[in-house]
């Protein structure tokens, strides 16, 4: 014992450890000092750390707490080859080490619908990596526990290199704990869905261009990107890096845009056009299309910039440009969209049932459906209106909202976590619903209602093809959906055209009685909607063709040439001028009357 008391550091530790163990009710006396002190004194906290992996893995029993003590204080940095192979329970150490810290976690992760069961995993994983950073888990930031995260994951691949789903529970624990942490407010950055890191691929592929090319190509790439979305930026960087790669490799005479040629554009397109995509397929036409367009942009652009390094010549046309398709918006029919309600009011899972609902009732986009935030709704007189954000188009807007989604909103905020330090209105587990969760909702709901497959842009497009087959005007529809232009809404003025319809079914039955005895079919067959419109053409009939101002609104300058000192007319012309007269006679219009009689006495007079 003397010599034990000798050693202030060890004492000072035991004594540390002992203040843990009685604090969290573990504590006793012959299992903890002893070994304790036995342990610091024949290895130590410096000597644990330069032992190898197999020598750490060998201590059992009380050293093993020790260790995890030493860890979860801060006092060892383990490595993440030790904190996987040695299944050492850090978390539970941690438990009572940070007690406050982890009593707020496990009140959080609750509060966001992790059961308990998970939380307490979240919380292990998080243990892992704060001691990975040396720090205790309420002062982890975000970059530590993605390092931490990718250290773990590294670690477990180099001891499990045969079993890559070792891998997985690391991944799905951190994933709900960056959650818990944002909303307990131990991170700040809210938690985002995670993309691998190419950023090293790309600048080693850009290092490889010609100096020159490669900066034309990149300021270019610098000056798009004020005025373009950071996602179209993904594809045009993504399209001008392999156009610059494929030069390096397969026309390395091209030192320079300058260099291009015409011959060196066709080539590249039959390459493209040949290679697969993703799938391991072929380009689609769209994709073509896309692929193609931005390399024309980008030559055009510095054909028209100017600048040292441009195009000498036109370099690509519009022939180049695959021509896209144009069908119709695919929509689902009236009685397969009220099965799919009805199988959507009927479903267990309470975002299904808003989205498909929200969805089929607004025609909202699926991003502007995801971007609704707490406070979009908003209340203009007795009526609630929808503000809808800024979307594809780069323009909000509002749209009355109906009654029945207003009450399933309000059922949905009521069951929100009060403590949520992000606005959006839809969010899961402390995490944003993605898009993947709301395309599960509509095909999870049309499998209920057995129509096939769904998908949330055929709801838009079906509550389109219902209003305008139903009379709603196209202004009101461009304004719903959030048209910049008529031109968007007027495809929808091609699908059940309901005038067509009326039109052809008034009139087939009198084409079948004429198939069935052949006769010459009666004027009076040809519909109510024809007969209409062959006297309002008669009745707004003009010298060389017809007037399509409504018929109701008078017009002065209905005969203006006829009126003219420089108006001429030959005999050929006098039934028509003669039909004409006995029409303004027909309407009481005295003046326009009088000018077809000088006509037509003025013709007669040439004729005797």
């Amino acid at each position: 014992m003397s010599r034990l008391a000798r050693d202030p550091e060890v004492e000072a530790l035991v004594a540390a450890y002992r203040s843990d163990l009685e604090a969290a009710g573990q504590f006793a006396e012959n299992e903890v000092t002893s070994p304790a002190r036995s342990f610091l004194l024949r290895v130590g906290v410096d000597g644990w750390a330069a032992l190898l992996l197999e020598q750490q893995l060998a201590f059992r029993g009380h050293d093993r707490r020790l260790v995890a003590w030493l860890i979860v204080t801060g006092r060892v940095r383990p490595t993440a080859e030790y904190l996987i192979a040695s299944k050492l329970r850090v978390g539970k150490v941690a438990m009572w080490v940070h007690r406050e810290c982890h009593e707020r976690f496990m009140s959080v992760a609750a509060e966001l619908g992790f059961d308990p069961k998970s939380a307490e995993l979240q919380w292990w994983a998080v243990a892992k990596v704060a001691a990975l950073a040396g720090v205790p888990p309420e002062r982890l930031t975000k970059t530590r526990l993605d390092d931490g995260r990718e250290e773990l994951l590294a670690a477990t691949r180099r001891l499990h290199p045969d079993h890559p789903m070792r891998a997985r529970p690391i991944t799905t624990r951190l994933h709900g704990a960056e959650a818990t942490l944002f909303h307990a407010g131990v991170i700040d950055a809210p938690p985002r869905k995670r993309h691998p890191d190419k950023s090293a691929d790309r600048a080693r592929q850009w290092a490889a261009v010609a100096p020159r090319l490669r900066q034309t190509l990149q300021s270019y790439i610098e000056q798009m990107r004020l005025s373009l979305r950071p996602a179209t930026m993904v594809r045009v960087e993504a399209v001008l890096r392999e156009f610059a790669g494929w030069l390096t490799t397969d026309a390395p005479d091209v030192a320079a845009v300058a260099d291009l040629r015409r011959e060196h554009i066709e080539r590249y397109k039959r390459l493209i056009a040949e290679r697969p995509a993703r799938r391991a397929t072929k380009l689609s036409k769209i994709g073509l299309a896309e692929h193609l367009g931005t390399l024309r942009v980008c030559l055009d652009r510095l054909t028209e910039w100017g600048g040292e390094d441009a195009p000498t010549r036109v370099l690509m046309f519009a022939g180049d440009i695959p021509r896209r398709d144009q069908p119709l918006p695919r929509f689902i029919d009236d009685a397969a969209a009220a099965r799919l309600l009805r199988a959507a009011r009927e479903h267990p899972d309470p975002f299904t049932r808003l989205a498909v609902e929200f969805l089929a009732r607004t025609g909202l986009r699926r991003s502007e459906f995801l971007d609704l935030t707490v406070d979009s709704v908003v209340q203009i007189g007795s009526a609630y209106w929808l503000h809808v954000p800024l979307g594809k188009l780069r323009t909000d807007r509002y749209i009355p909202l109906h009654p029945q989604l207003k009450e399933l909103l309000d059922g949905w905020i009521a069951t929100r976590p009060a403590g949520l330090r992000e606005p959006w209105l839809f969010i899961e587990r402390g995490r944003r619903i993605g898009a993947q969760r709301v395309e599960d909702a509509v095909a999870s709901a049309a499998r209920a209602a057995g129509i096939g497959r769904v998908t949330p842009h055929q709801l838009r497009h079906t509550l389109a093809t219902q209003a305008i087959n139903r009379g709603m005007s196209l202004e009101a529809i461009a304004a719903l959906l959030g048209h910049k232009s008529m031109r968007m809404t007027m495809v929808y003025a091609k699908i059940a055209n309901r005038t067509v319809a009326d039109e052809y079914f008034a009139v087939s039955e009198k084409v079948e009685a004429l198939y069935d005895q052949p006769r010459e079919l009666p004027a009076t067959a040809e519909g109510a909607e024809m007969r209409k419109l062959r006297a309002e053409m008669h009745r707004r009939m003009l010298g060389n063709g017809y007037c399509a101002r409504p018929v109701g609104l008078d017009c002065h300058f209905e005969s203006i040439c006829e009126s003219c000192t420089y108006f001429q007319t030959t005999h050929e012309f006098r039934p028509t001028l003669q039909r004409q007269r006995d029409d303004a006679a027909d309407k009481g219009q005295v003046g326009r009357q009088k000018i077809f009689d000088g006509l037509l006495a003025r013709l007669d007079a040439q004729a005797s």
